[in-house]
């Protein structure tokens, strides 16, 4: 039986690999403020050059009635 990353103790099917819900919810959690990170091939610079060459149309500040 593997033990949960998180707190270490034995892994309970219901939450593999996690022991409990509450260890599944701190992965989570963990994944979602960045304490994770997957490794990119991609630069940095490529990305932002990416964006800046995104332009969204402008926004017609008229209303229109119908």
């Amino acid at each position: 039986m593997s033990s949960c990353p998180i707190c270490q103790r034995p892994s309970v099917p219901a939450f593999r690999p996690f022991c409990s819900r509450r260890c599944a919810d701190i992965d989570l959690g963990r994944w979602f403020n960045g304490s994770y990170r997957v490794p990119s091939t991609r630069e940095e610079e490529e990305e932002e050059t990416k964006d800046e060459k995104t332009v969204s149309p402008p926004l017609d500040p008229s209303p229109r009635i119908s």
